[in-house]
């Protein structure tokens, strides 16, 4: 009876949910907990500087991105905050975090609750993949600090890590630069990569998914680079009159469903183009195959009553449609009530390219049309979390596999906050389920993704090489048998 109930409820609310207005809905809450993650971080040689241990978990929510199934891959961003160096404040604190991400399984299953949400959510966190660079990376010198040289450095792998000292020489797209504080990832079609953008650039670098190997650098225009680096974001803000705003480069990166072409979302407008608390982002596609750019303009409702604030992530509706994911600052974390949690769809046909644009005006008569398309705040509001119980940072943005409600097909929608490192202050590794219909996002096309190759197990080789070797013994044997 409560089942037949429960199948009663779930059909009702997707019916009303088919209707003209139809509306996401949120279908599951899950967090993962624990303090340590899965890339054997650990003891006094690993231990960042200011004495947390290098397999801290947390952050998870800066990227998320589906990776078939219940799989997923969740990204910390440069690390935890360090207290501040002695000697003056001649670097962010920053540490010497390595950059790295987390593969989950998210696993979603019907609740049997008449009253709760219809799903739960369990995630498991399954492995920590490390990212390097396999010829050499600047690493930060300066002076009177801790070595920022991971320990686990070989001749053949350079780990990146979040401290802002970590540059050399020329502007912020050089590649061989150590810092990274990435933001966003996404798997590619073949399942064997994956695509990341971060800030301190931007960059966008691919990986292969199973080493964390850097791969392949993409190109970006030389207008999103700043040319007076420092390890202070206050300096570098100071001292550039054009390029990304320190600590907002490319927040968000969506990948076509086909799998052909990135598009990348800049958190803040550039300094040229009005600067934080600006209303002008950029939106920048990549063609996979070719690293041919265009760039164009996303008003982010700046102009509308709740100022500053701005975009964390975009993912891909169809090939020319994208959701963007607008929030403020405020909420869990911050000690205040959330205000702007909103997510809007995007159209780039027939948009206008603004690459050779610069200024608030000129990117203004030519922005791409946007639409709303959710209320964060007020659904969760709907379902019983109050204002200061929604995380500051709600960052990481992914659509997962379609789920079947009352003979109702939902695309979910899965959501991370990025907790800082800090549950006590910000709550845990949260994620947050929701599901729209094909009222809510028609033309939706879903990305298609190939399971990554199995590794073999290191004996298969061995025993492939001995069991050519025997057929070779067998052949050689067969024609001495026959020349008899």
């Amino acid at each position: 009876m409560k089942k037949k109930l429960l199948t009663i409820m779930i059909a009702t609310a997707i019916a009303q949910m088919s209707s003209a207005q139809a509306t996401p809905t949120l279908l599951a809450i899950g967090s993962l907990s624990g303090t340590s993650d899965l890339s054997g971080l650990t003891g006094p040689a690993n231990a960042l500087e200011s004495g947390a241990s290098g397999d801290i978990l947390g952050g998870l929510g800066s990227g998320l991105a589906w990776a078939g199934g219940n799989t997923f891959l969740a990204l910390p961003d440069r690390g935890p905050n360090a207290t501040a160096y002695t000697g003056g404040s001649v670097v962010d604190n920053t540490q010497s975090y390595i950059s790295r991400f987390q593969t989950l399984t998210l696993n979603l299953t019907a609740s049997g609750s008449a009253t709760g949400l219809p799903f739960n959510l369990s995630p498991t966190l399954t492995s920590t993949t490390l990212l390097y660079s396999p010829t050499a990376l600047t690493y930060g010198t300066t002076a009177g600090l801790p070595s920022a040289i991971p320990n686990v450095n070989t001749s053949s792998k350079f780990f990146f890590t979040g401290r802002s000292d970590g540059f050399g020489s020329g502007n912020s797209l050089n590649a061989n630069d150590a810092r990274l504080d990435p933001e966003s990832l996404r798997v590619s079609a073949d399942g064997k990569s994956i695509f990341m953008s971060d800030e301190y650039g931007p960059y966008v670098y691919q990986f292969d998914r199973t080493t964390g190997e850097r791969i392949r650098t993409f190109n970006l225009p030389s207008n999103l680079a700043i040319s007076n680096l420092s390890p202070l974001g206050a300096t570098e803000i100071s001292g550039n009159t054009s390029g990304r705003v320190a600590n907002k480069g490319m927040e968000g990166l969506a990948i076509s469903p086909d799998g052909t072409k990135l598009i990348g979302l800049m958190q803040s407008p550039l300094i040229q183009d009005g600067g934080d608390g600006g209303r002008m982002n950029r939106i920048v596609t990549i063609d996979i195959a070719t690293g041919a750019t265009h760039e164009y303009a996303y008003d982010n409702h700046q102009s509308d009553t709740n100022k500053n604030y701005n975009s964390s992530e975009i993912v891909a509706v169809n090939d020319h449609e994208f959701m963007i994911l607008e929030r403020d600052g405020k909420g869990l974390g911050d000690g205040s009530s959330a205000v702007v949690k909103r997510i809007y769809k995007v159209d780039l046909t027939n948009a206008v390219d603004v690459a050779n644009l610069s200024g608030e005006a000129a990117l203004l008569a030519n922005a791409v049309p946007s639409t709303l398309v959710m209320d964060i705040k007020s659904i969760l509001n709907a379902n019983g979390i109050t204002d200061t119980n929604i995380p500051a940072k709600l960052e990481g943005l992914s659509f997962g596999q379609d789920v079947v409600v009352g003979g109702q097909t939902l695309h979910t929608l899965y959501m991370a906050n990025d907790n800082d490192f800090v549950p006590g202050t910000a709550g845990p590794n949260s994620f947050y389920v929701f599901g729209l219909t094909d009222g809510d996002l028609p033309n939706y096309v879903s990305q298609s993704i190939a399971p990554p190759p199995v590794p073999l197990p290191a004996t298969l080789p061995l025993l492939s090489s001995a069991l050519v070797g025997f057929g070779a013994l067998r052949s050689r044997r067969a024609k001495k048998s026959q020349a008899l």
